[in-house]
């Protein structure tokens, strides 16, 4: 985690510096007096506007779980597993929220511990089997608001946030002209930054989906049920049709699994449906790599694998 946190520091710096040699370059090419400092006003004026626009843009994470809230009177069971799993963790207890959709979601949302929303679809609730399984994944978001991992994760995003809202604005300049001279530099740089960025936090998201694992196995003392609810769970969405994982692919990341097909979609050509896409191959090496590079969550395989050796030492 200390690796992961200094290289998004060393990310981010050079983010800074290399969006101010942009500018300062342009400004020196064309003379420009105190070059030094317009360039450094230029380049916070920039990354500002950026940040603003980008969380501007994003929708609430509730609005896009489509849930809504129950309480004691209407889920009782949900409740109080919930109540005696924060209890445990002390952490507050959530607002719990139900949504309607198959596809296996579970996420806790909110980045202060007293004012988190716990988000159950029916499709993880009818997937579990017992209390066992369902107290264990609620012990695993719960962990997570303990841990305070949406807070960091949010903080530690940032330059990938602003090198993706500076990468898609400078992209979509059909016909630059005169301005390519500082859109296609910082069009390279803010695509370099986020690539490396992301697979940076991606690999610091995996190390605090291991820890809430472990912090759930801990608090229920029981690893095996976790281990069988993930199992469950990644079923569920293998089963699940693409077209579905798509429509809640903006909350993949907070999940307690990935909510994304492990290969892409194939569609078969020709008139008899016979006929492979072109350059297949690559397209499925691509949607592999990016799974490498970018995936937020360990391979469940890994994560059952570390809950059984944690239930064979207890």
């Amino acid at each position: 985690m200390v690796a992961a946190l200094l290289g998004l520091a060393l990310v981010s710096v050079g983010f800074l510096v290399g969006v101010w040699v942009v500018f300062y370059g342009v400004l020196v090419f064309f003379e420009r007096a105190h070059a030094t400092q317009i360039a450094g006003i230029i380049t916070v004026a920039t990354l500002l506007t950026i940040g603003y626009l980008e969380y501007r843009q994003l929708e609430t994470i509730e609005r896009r779980a489509d849930a809504y809230p129950v309480d004691r009177e209407t889920a009782p069971e949900l409740y109080q597993i919930t109540t005696r799993v924060a209890a445990q963790l002390n952490v507050s207890v959530p607002t719990i929220a139900i949504s309607d959709r198959d596809v296996p979601e579970a996420l806790a949302i909110g980045f202060r511990p007293e004012n988190i929303h716990l988000v159950l679809s029916l499709g993880t609730i009818k997937a579990l089997d017992g209390q066992e399984e369902l107290e264990a994944v609620i012990a695993h978001e719960l962990a997570h608001v303990r841990n305070r991992d949406a807070m960091i994760m949010t903080v530690v995003s940032l330059p990938v946030v602003l090198a993706d809202g500076l990468r898609s604005r400078v992209t979509q300049i059909e016909n630059p002209g005169a301005v390519g001279i500082v859109t296609v530099p910082l069009g390279f740089l803010s695509t370099g930054i986020w690539v490396i960025g992301r697979t940076i936090t991606a690999r610091l998201s995996r190390t605090r989906e291991r820890a809430a694992d472990q912090a759930a196995a801990e608090v229920t003392g029981s690893p095996a049920a976790l281990a069988i609810a993930l199992q469950r769970l990644d079923d569920e969405i293998a089963d699940t049709p693409t077209r579905d994982l798509r429509e809640v692919s903006s909350v993949s990341s907070l999940s307690v699994l990935p909510l994304d097909p492990k290969e892409p979609e194939k569609v078969m050509l020709g008139p008899d449906g016979d006929t492979e896409p072109s350059y297949w191959w690559l397209r499925r090496w691509t949607h592999r790599l990016k799974r490498y590079l970018f995936g937020t969550h360990p391979p469940t395989d890994e994560r059952i694998k570390a809950l059984s050796e944690l239930e064979r030492k207890q």
